[in-house]
């Protein structure tokens, strides 16, 4: 699997949020098919196949870029 970018992950991750905030409020065909749109994105760009899962996967990605930036950070202090 290719790993999303963090900004692309960040981005689809607030389009599912607002997606399911909007057909949770106020449902309808065109909040439903904006939240499987956002669900079908979300799951290709973490290589799941449930909302939960790619919510899982997500945010072990960030986790992941999290670290990276620690670590990277940590390595330009030592080398100032």
């Amino acid at each position: 699997m290719i790993l999303p970018a963090e900004k692309e992950l960040r981005a689809v991750l607030a389009r599912f949020a607002q997606a399911r905030i909007d057909h949770d409020i106020r449902p309808t065909g065109c909040t439903s098919r904006l939240l499987e749109d956002a669900t079908y994105t979300l799951c290709v760009m973490t290589g799941a196949r449930t909302a939960e899962q790619a919510l899982r996967a997500a945010d072990a990605l960030l986790e992941q870029y999290a670290k990276r930036t620690r670590v990277s950070v940590k390595n330009e202090i030592l080398a100032a």
